[in-house]
């Protein structure tokens, strides 16, 4: 990979970016990025495309990253020795931790740390057999969920698709079919962020295919998962349908008992009603929605910064659709630090939901007022 390392560094030196720039423009770890330029690692077509676009390239690290250069070998960079049972037990807590910290940070701080780590699982996992190969396995699977999710929330769509693939072929690397389950949940969750309903059901449909071996908890994500799928399609039973799945899943959240460390955040008091509120705002079910949210949102901690945010601007959406817009510019004014603070294009995506809500009031002064609130950010 000689020529592609030299060429990363061309750029780098053209646009005067240091490692650390370069980690933070990719989203990537500094030490992982300094084992491939040194060829201790090899460089994924992925890896080479993130770091075309950060240095605006034009394809140039791409093409330089499929020829081939002088083998590098650095004695030791593969992982030696035995792999301690207890790391399973480390890196779950890890994984659970930085669940709760996404809450707090938002996705663009977390991504370089959790991708390292998830490198290192594989790394453990290739090197053992047997019931931990897959216990490794299974955590790199939730690992690559995380890095997915945290793209994701920042808007980049493209490498959210990209490491939820990599998740799906994890999870059948680690035989477990709750995981295997999960990672279909979150390919689902990405097609809801992009309006697409009934990609949504086909999804939640392949793994309600094994209801019957399901934990609550991988039950609970499906079911909500599809409600939204159900709300996104839309008809006239929509919202009944809703309703169902919603009550299904609630009735489930007491039986959830399993030592996962993902997916806990159907754990977090009051989930199953932030997912009806959401529901009830996108169908047009106004003055419920806005009982839900008035209900909701005080019990949110203010350090929960992102999940905050996302969800007082869809409580300005129905304020919107309430006929109210002069308090649902009030709460935008609210909720625009917060998406410079996270990072977090769920946010700027829910924004311009209100945007679009606001439209009757264009030209008007609560409208030229949203205008300037949301003068400072995107949302177009």
């Amino acid at each position: 990979m000689a020529n592609f390392a030299a060429e990363v560094r061309r750029h780098m030196q053209a646009h005067g970016m240091s490692l650390r720039g370069l980690a933070r423009a990719s989203g990537y770890d500094p030490s992982y990025l300094s084992k491939i330029l040194s060829g201790r690692k090899p460089a994924s077509p992925f890896l080479a495309k993130c770091l075309d676009d950060a240095l605006g390239a034009d394809g140039a690290i791409k093409q330089a990253a499929s020829r081939p250069g002088p083998a590098v070998t650095v004695p030791g960079e593969e992982f030696q020795g035995p792999v301690a049972p207890e790391l399973v037990d480390y890196f779950g807590s890890q994984l659970a931790g930085h669940y709760s910290a996404d809450r707090f940070l938002g996705p663009k701080r977390l991504i370089p740390t959790a991708s390292s780590q998830y490198e290192l699982l594989c790394d453990l996992a290739n090197a053992v057999s047997g019931s931990l190969r897959g216990d490794l396995w299974s955590l790199a699977t939730g690992y690559a969920a995380f890095v997915g999710w945290l793209y994701q929330d920042a808007g980049d769509l493209g490498r959210s698709a990209y490491w939820l693939d990599v998740m799906i072929e994890r999870a059948h690397r680690s035989q477990d079919m709750q995981l295997v389950c999960f990672a279909l949940h979150n390919k689902a969750m990405l097609q809801a962020d992009m309006k697409d309903g009934r990609g949504v059901l086909d999804l939640t449909g392949a793994a309600f295919q094994q209801r019957a071996h399901l934990c609550p908890k991988v039950r609970v994500l499906l079911l909500q998962q599809a409600a939204h799928g159900t709300s996104l399609v839309g008809g006239d039973d929509a919202g009944d349908s809703c309703d169902r799945l919603l009550d299904e899943a609630a009735g489930l959240l007491a039986a959830i008992d399993d030592d996962y460390p993902w997916g806990g955040s159907c754990r977090t008091p009051g989930y199953i009603d932030v997912q009806r509120a959401t529901i009830y705002t996108r169908l047009g079910r106004t003055r419920e929605a806005l009982e839900m949210w008035a209900y909701i949102i005080p019990g949110i901690p203010v350090s929960s910064r992102r999940d905050l945010g996302v969800f007082r601007a869809r409580q300005a959406q129905a304020l919107a659709d309430a006929g109210e817009p002069e308090q649902a510019v009030v709460i935008a004014g609210e909720v625009v630090p917060l998406v410079g603070q996270t990072g977090s294009a769920r946010m700027r995506t829910e924004l311009s939901g209100l945007r679009q809500r606001m439209e009757p009031w264009n030209g008007e002064p609560p409208g030229r007022a949203l205008d300037e609130v949301l003068s400072g950010i995107s949302t177009r």
